[in-house]
């Protein structure tokens, strides 16, 4: 992939970033995937468009298009009480429930409630061992150490919450009676032929050589290699660029009527709407500008790695990129930033000025 503005290795070697990979989507179909650098530092396993990156936060985006599928199946509700349909577990009553309840539109867009401590969410504790979504809700784990409880009036703030999509998790097991992984394998990832996304909690052995190893802002290898997050709803995705573009790929279809997956245009238009009290919330992603103009994204960072998904739906354009290195700003900053500034220059996305 040749940027005009920008030379993606020299930048990489200033940001000792070890991998990039990146997917980018023009006229509603993938244009382009590459990958650059290698896969784990002191090594020459290359990245290519293969090649497997921890998506982090991203999980969100790919959680959401399999609630909305349901929604649109009515399976799932977007503006009734979570309770109703929970059966496990149940959001506990307090005082900020009492007028406004803790519903999937408000879980979707971050403002159910609820307020993740610090320190909570982390990667994959081997003592610990991969805790159920009711064991985590109840505090029972190092993951969540304390009850869920809904902490201001739902609906009146945004906070963006780990905690809401692992009650969203919760909540599509009961309904569905199936196990989050096999239905996001059966109705997600098959139908869009997303062969290399993948939610299990262990890598194989035989299947390591594509998947990239996390790297700190130092491009030195972090523990353990590959950071497995083990709520997957709000982080458990592994996956590619390419793979990734075809969800997005699915957004723009949908909202042109030609869903694959049979999520009806107006719930599209409802994800990419402003949500409750945020003008910038979406249903599961991040929305800036208006009208035909409306960019969305999706953001990861985690434990050696960090990603971004930048998209504008009506125009049937973005790109996703990933990379195997924790670079310590944001992932609109650096490296990341300005990869997506180049790829607006050169396809005239809408400016950011």
């Amino acid at each position: 992939m040749k940027l005009k503005t920008m030379d993606i290795d020299k930048r990489m070697n200033y940001y000792k970033a070890r991998g990039l990979s990146i997917a980018m989507i023009n006229n509603g179909g993938i244009e382009t995937s590459e990958g650059f650098g290698v896969l784990e530092a002191g090594t020459n396993n290359k990245t290519d468009s293969t090649s497997i990156f921890n998506a982090c936060s991203i999980s969100k985006f790919a959680t959401t298009m399999l609630a909305l599928k349901l929604v649109d199946d009515g399976i799932l509700n977007l503006d009734e009480n979570v309770n109703d349909r929970l059966t496990l577990w149940k959001v506990p009553e307090n005082k900020f429930t009492q007028n406004k309840k803790v519903t999937l539109r408000r879980l979707l867009s971050h403002q159910a409630g609820f307020i993740d401590p610090d320190k909570s969410f982390s990667e994959y504790n081997s003592t610990e061992g991969i805790p159920t979504m009711f064991d985590l809700l109840e505090g029972q784990t190092s993951y969540y150490p304390e009850a869920a409880a809904v902490k201001y009036g739902p609906g009146s703030d945004f906070l963006y919450s780990d905690l809401g999509f692992c009650i969203i998790e919760q909540l599509i097991e009961d309904t569905s009676k199936k196990p989050y992984i096999t239905l996001m394998n059966e109705l997600i990832f098959q139908p869009l032929n997303m062969k290399s996304s993948t939610l299990e909690h262990t890598i194989p052995e035989a299947k390591k050589h594509s998947f990239a190893c996390g790297h700190n802002k130092d491009g030195q290898l972090v523990d353990d290699k590959y950071p497995i997050y083990p709520y997957s709803a709000a982080a458990g995705l592994w996956s590619t660029p390419t793979d990734l573009s075809h969800l997005v790929i699915e957004l723009i279809n949908s909202l042109n009527g030609n869903s694959k997956l049979g999520i009806s245009k107006k719930t599209i238009h409802e994800m990419i709407s402003p949500q409750g009290c945020s003008k910038w919330a979406g249903l599961g992603v991040f929305l800036d500008y208006s009208d035909d103009k409306l960019e969305i994204s999706s953001l990861g960072w985690g434990v050696g790695f960090q990603c971004i998904m930048v998209a504008y739906p009506h125009l049937g354009t973005g790109a996703v990129i990933m990379t195997n290195s924790d670079l310590g700003v944001h992932q609109t900053k650096a490296l990341l930033g300005e990869t997506i500034k180049a790829l607006s220059q050169q396809y005239g996305w809408p400016s950011h000025e």
